[in-house]
């Protein structure tokens, strides 16, 4: 199904954002990227991006260049709203969606008869149909799906993203996609938008179904990491080697445990259950559990390296990662920073932090006397516990002889 749209105005241009309309703009539409960042605005209209993610620079260099794609601090009149602005947690847990009603706020006043508006961001269930009525409240002229059904002036879908930082690129193309319409003609003329650009199939839905599909999506594998984290725990009291453990049960046909690691981190996993347990939290016992269990494993590690720190005076600790999974730079509710933190207010002595992907730390961990920035062979030279929180490829091949009298604590496995 070809797309009958020219115009596209992308509201964020985090790591979802972007990519999308960098996207978008090579399959020959004219997209404007919404950030309220001025950095970013500024960086992208150079033809440079703001985070880090393989050949995303060359593509939107190339757009950039033909004009397809330029970015804006204010939402500008398109035919297609795409909102991929951030929901993380607020107070106790519960979402927070200002964001996202601020872009609601922001595409109300620009909307015309014939318009199409997409959330992206990860949603609570019902989110869409809020996005529908705050829609409506802006703009009484126009009517909306909650009101009109099929005869609405104003389509409206949920169309979740769903994919790896490190390859978002290709799985944005090739990954199929759940597009969640609020009528059949909302979705109709949403599949007709991404299959300008998706090799993968457009699986349509209704909204409140896509919102929990994806929400589905990462509280499955926040279930399974939490077992995985839980067996490490237990390995550890029985004097077990998780590693050698998970490998001798994967070899049964049916068992596929996964890794155990410091935590949980990242925009989705860490997060999304809890949309879910808020929304039916008599329900989601087992979800709470496993959220539970996750969150407390950077705590668990932190009193394992206070316990091994405790032999020596003044403990030089090395910490090797700080983003939330191996080859990138995002922080986002990353573990290893919680256990850094931590390490930081707790242990007497010198941390030195190793991520390559970073050029300065992080607020949450800057202007601490006994905490810097280091190269990994600095790091490790002055260390007495090495501890490995991330497994990037540059940490696989450090020379297992500089470890040696050192104290290794490898949250990761990758040096077993």
């Amino acid at each position: 199904m070809a797309s009958s749209f020219e115009k596209v105005c992308v509201v964020g241009l985090g790591y979802i954002g972007l990519p999308t309309a960098a996207i978008l703009a090579t399959h020959g539409l004219s997209v404007t990227g919404i950030d309220k960042n001025p950095t970013v605005v500024e960086t992208v209209n150079k033809g440079k991006i703001h985070i880090v993610e393989p050949e995303l620079e060359a593509v939107v260099s190339g757009v950039v260049a033909t004009g397809r794609l330029k970015a804006a601090s204010a939402v500008e009149a398109a035919e297609v709203f795409l909102i991929a602005v951030p929901t993380p947690l607020g107070k106790n847990e519960a979402p927070d969606l200002s964001y996202v009603q601020s872009a609601v706020s922001d595409i109300a006043p620009l909307l015309v008869r014939g318009n199409l508006v997409i959330l992206e961001s990860t949603s609570p269930v019902g989110t869409t149909e809020q996005v529908s009525e705050g829609l409506a409240k802006g703009r009484p002229d126009l009517t909306f799906p909650h009101q009109a059904g099929e005869l609405a002036d104003i389509q409206i879908a949920y169309c979740p993203e769903r994919v790896l930082p490190g390859q978002v690129l290709h799985e944005l193309v090739n990954n199929d996609r759940v597009i969640g319409g609020m009528t059949p003609r909302c979705a109709e003329r949403t599949v007709g938008l991404y299959t300008t650009f998706v090799r993968g199939n457009c699986l349509v839905t209704d909204s409140r179904t896509a919102e929990m599909t994806k929400l589905t999506e990462n509280a499955f594998r926040d279930v399974n990491i939490a077992f995985a984290n839980e067996l490490s725990m237990i390995c550890d009291q029985l004097r077990i080697n998780v590693w050698e453990l998970i490998d001798l049960a994967n070899r049964h046909p049916r068992v596929k445990i996964l890794q155990p690691g410091p935590g949980v981190g990242g925009h989705c996993i860490a997060v999304d259950p809890w949309f879910i347990i808020d929304s039916a939290p008599e329900q989601a016992k087992l979800m709470r559990t496993a959220r539970e269990v996750n969150d407390l494993k950077p705590r668990y590690v932190v009193r394992h390296v206070r316990e091994r720190s405790a032999r020596f005076s003044n403990p030089v600790i090395a910490c090797l990662g700080l983003s939330f999974k191996a080859d990138i730079d995002d922080l986002r509710e990353s573990p290893a920073v919680e256990i850094v933190r931590d390490l930081a207010e707790s242990v007497t002595g010198e941390l030195l932090v190793v991520e390559p992907h970073i050029r300065k730390l992080p607020a949450v961990l800057a202007g601490r006397d006994h905490l810097t920035l280091a190269s990994t062979e600095d790091a490790i030279a002055r260390a007495d516990i090495v501890l490995l929180l991330v497994n990037h490829r540059r940490f696989r091949n450090i020379d297992r002889r500089l470890l040696l009298e050192k104290v290794v604590i490898d949250t990761r496995g990758m040096w077993r």
